[in-house]
């Protein structure tokens, strides 16, 4: 199968080690030597390397983990608000890093980076004759930011590495000499990039990463889990097969053929379970063109699909391909096109591109679980604590310091919906256990507009909007008056639009910018005092556009009509003509 030729980018993925244990671990550096572990409920979410190194896992019994490791350090994780700040924190400072905007958010932990542009630039300097003390330059404009590096060999340890004897290592020569030079030498300096901003984030911030390096996000995260932790794994070419001789395989096929298909992003639990028992079927079936060295001694008997299987035993069933996958994988509720992207997947095939990052989120979302939640009473109280949450986190993400006269902070942005989700636990099975169930039922409203009073204290909010609103909805979700047993709510906010001022997307515009928008417009036929020469010449570039260069995108606003007021000066709209008059006429 052709990989796309997308192999020009550069793609970095960071995953912090360890991020929850490593945010009490960055407030007590003492923690750090100490086996700590992340608490909610009574499980253990996530533990620090020490931890694990004395026996413990996570999503275990908090009283289990204590019998293992008695001396274990338990901090509690149900409140968010920590490890969301420290992920917006970091975020912003790997962010600081790329020139482009192209740096991708994936969950509190994960980011993935497009640093192409950063990556042809410094190839573009690099001296042959100083290849040991190449600079790489952070800022294109000074000279002087950046770091030394060695451009003759890759940073941190390769896949496949250097040591095997099937591979060359990245080195210089090896990029130079190579078919695949272009994307060598990215790869090469690219690794030296990625070394460079761990060691930052761990000098500057008290974190540590796991980082991979190749040419799309697919193969980037999945190579960055080689070596583990603090560390970092670039995927050497040749990406695409060789068309005679030794290596005819592409490196990107020999990686993903040694990966168990649950490790791939994209197939989750069900496809995997679908594929586990397709396996096993054809293993079970007698014989076929595959020869069990082919099919690995690790393939699933029938009707036992635990263990585990790799994309490779997947990849070479004999008619396997995009319709057979589609037979597979396809039915109710499935895309039609999912033979072919896992068919991709297994392939290494991923187009998508890093997505510029968002100042604003789409939606701000707080839940929580329970073992049992059966009255109003017990809804009303969690309603209430997960309301004053969100409000919080609202002032957080959505406000920022107003620098102009006025409040002291102003909203960027206005959610427009309020939404209640529920999920109802099963009664019990006849013979005992009760069916897991993950499904959720939601209920939207319009969003009032006293939550954005800043003024009003948070709890008092939170108690108005669960009061007016959220029981409301909660017993339209829920009109039988018990009998209902709810293992999770959520609340959250949606569809935002941001405030009014200049950036793109935002719900209208500054009326004194507007104003001054419409005089840059119209400056080139305003006649001055002296005659009638215009203030502005046609091509003078107010806001330093070229000449004759269309505002960005078609964003700013229409040429409206208007007129100088003969009272101030201004140039106002003729549709404000009336309620400017008024302005003027009003008392002090």
């Amino acid at each position: 199968m052709a990989i796309p030729r997308k192999d020009h980018r550069v793609i970095l993925h960071f995953d912090y080690d360890c991020f929850y244990a490593s945010v009490f671990e960055a407030e007590q550096p003492a923690l750090k030597s100490l086996p700590l572990a992340v608490q909610q409920k009574q499980i253990v979410v996530t533990c620090n390397y020490e931890a694990r190194r004395r026996g413990l896992r996570k999503l275990q019994l908090v009283k289990e983990a204590k019998k293992i490791c008695p001396e274990l350090v338990i901090v509690l994780g149900e409140d968010l608000t920590r490890f969301r700040d420290a992920s917006k924190e970091l975020y912003a400072f790997i962010k600081s890093f790329v020139w482009s905007d192209r740096v991708e958010r994936l969950g509190f932990d994960e980011i993935f980076l497009d640093v192409t542009d950063m990556v042809e630039y410094n190839i573009g300097l690099l001296n042959k004759n100083t290849l040991h003390d190449s600079f790489f330059h952070l800022d294109r404009h000074d000279p002087t930011v950046g770091f030394v590096y060695n451009a003759t060999q890759c940073h941190g340890p390769t896949w496949p590495s250097a040591s095997t004897s099937a591979s060359a290592p990245c080195t210089l020569t090896t990029a130079l000499t190579s078919s695949s030079t272009s994307l060598h030498l990215r790869l090469l300096v690219a690794s030296h990039l990625a070394g460079y901003m761990r060691s930052q984030l761990e000098h500057q911030k008290g974190y540590t990463a796991t980082v991979g390096v190749s040419t799309s996000k697919l193969l980037a995260k999945l190579v960055g889990s080689v070596h583990k932790p603090n560390n970092q794994t670039t995927l050497l070419p040749p990406y695409e097969p060789a068309e005679h001789g030794l290596g005819s395989t592409s490196n990107i096929l020999r990686f993903m053929d040694g990966l168990e298909i649950r490790k791939v992003p994209g197939i989750g639990y069900k496809l995997a379970h679908k594929l586990r028992a397709y396996v096993g079927g054809a293993a079970a079936s007698g014989p076929t063109t595959l020869s069990d060295t082919e099919l690995g001694s690790d393939t699933a008997t029938a009707g036992d699909n635990s263990e585990e299987v790799t994309v490779k035993q997947i990849r070479l069933l004999p008619g396997m391909g995009p319709r057979l996958l589609n037979k597979i994988l396809g039915g109710a509720g499935a895309p039609k096109d999912i033979g072919v992207r896992v068919w991709g997947l297994l392939h290494g095939v991923d187009d998508s591109d890093v997505l510029a990052g968002r100042d604003i989120p789409t939606q701000i979302s707080i839940e929580d679980s329970y073992g049992k939640l059966t009255t109003l009473h017990e809804v009303k109280r969690e309603l209430t604590t997960l309301t004053a949450s969100l409000i919080r986190r609202m002032r957080t993400d959505l406000t920022e310091q107003n620098v102009d006269s006025g409040p002291r902070f102003r909203w960027r942005a206005h959610p427009k919906l309020l939404r209640l989700s529920t999920r109802p636990r099963p009664p019990p099975e006849a013979d005992g256990p009760r069916t897991r169930i993950w499904n959720r039922i939601s209920r939207s409203a319009a969003l009032p507009l006293y939550v954005f009073n800043i003024d009003e204290s948070i709890d008092a909010l939170a108690e108005k909007l669960v009061q007016e609103h959220l029981l409301s909805m909660f017993r339209k979700l829920h009109p039988e008056k018990f009998g209902w047993n709810l293992s999770l709510l959520n609340i959250a906010v949606t569809n935002m639009v941001e405030s009014a001022g200049e950036q793109r997307g935002s719900n209208g515009r500054d009326i004194g910018k507007m104003f001054r928008s419409q005089e840059r417009v119209l400056s080139e036929w305003t006649v001055n005092e002296s005659g009638n020469e215009p203030l502005a010449n046609a091509d003078t570039d107010l806001d330093n556009h070229p000449t004759g260069t269309p505002w960005e995108d078609g964003d700013d606003e229409e040429e409206i009509p208007g007129t100088i007021c003969q009272t101030c000066g201004a140039l106002i709209p003729t549709f404000a003509l009336v309620a400017h008059a008024q302005y003027h006429s009003a008392p002090d």
